[in-house]
């Protein structure tokens, strides 16, 4: 390697993190590395500290212990490198906003308080828009979309902020396969624009498909890396607590999804 050569930092650097909710530990001696431009799952039983993750990687809840980087830089500094989108159950629905509304958060970070939004914040917004396929509902009030909608729209904020990092909370949840699809078909173009997003995952019988890694975690960290090492059926058994029925759809699924595999 040349003594000139540029070292670029990696997209989340997560060291020994720790956090509780009073005495009950959340997350134990956390400590991962998500290289930039993957689309990475979180997996793991309920209660297993998946959204705490996230949260704390973002700074939303306080670590006991630990260090968060977002590409190179201590998170704490990290304003604006990485945005969210929240579980829909967590989202009053019935606010009077619409859809471009919405979206226009994304860009508040960006803009003066001085100042309405300009004509380059209006273009980043319907790019974004149009990026989750959401453009001819723009003048629509949020509460009106059905729930895969709803979650393009937060999908579309996210985008909006211009962050390279993406962090989702169970993005798939409660929407019907042709809306799962439309979702990840978003969550691809956004990683082929260079991307990194890091997804919370309930179902282990797409995550091999979906992700190019795959998080497991259960308070402390079980395993990180390609799908195909992560969803062992041994390892799953431990976290799991017993043998899993999907196991043989997992397998499959892996079947199909290793050619795919991210080297």
């Amino acid at each position: 390697m040349s003594s000139t050569e540029i070292i670029e930092p990696a997209a989340i650097e997560v060291e020994n993190l720790t956090v509780s909710y009073g005495s009950k530990p959340a997350l134990l001696d956390v400590s991962l590395t998500i290289k930039k431009g993957l689309l990475v799952g979180v997996i793991g039983p309920n209660g297993a500290g998946k959204s705490t993750l996230i949260k704390a990687i973002l700074g939303f809840v306080k670590r006991d212990v630990g260090v968060v980087r977002i590409q190179g830089i201590p998170a704490e500094k990290a304003k604006g490198l990485a945005a969210y989108v929240p579980q829909r159950g967590t989202v009053d629905w019935d606010f009077p906003v619409c859809v471009k509304e919405v979206a226009m958060m994304g860009r508040y970070g960006h803009i003066p308080w001085y100042r309405n939004p300009g004509k380059q914040d209006w273009k980043m917004v319907n790019e974004a828009l149009e990026m989750v396929r959401m453009t001819e509902f723009s003048d629509r009030q949020i509460g009106q979309l059905s729930g895969g909608q709803q979650q393009r729209v937060f999908m579309a904020r996210a985008l909006a902020q211009s962050s390279e990092i993406l962090l989702l909370d169970e993005p798939f949840a409660g929407v019907d396969a042709a809306t799962e699809r439309a979702i990840l078909d978003v969550l691809d173009r956004a990683r082929s624009s260079g991307r990194t997003l890091v997804v919370v995952h309930h179902d282990l019988t797409t995550a091999a498909e979906y992700f190019d890694r795959l998080i497991l975690i259960k308070q402390r960290l079980f395993a990180y890396g390609k799908p195909e090492a992560v969803l062992d059926e041994n390892l799953l058994s431990e976290v799991y607590e017993g043998r899993l029925r999907v196991f043989s759809n997992i397998k499959n699924t892996q079947k199909n999804s290793n050619s795919q595999a991210f080297s």
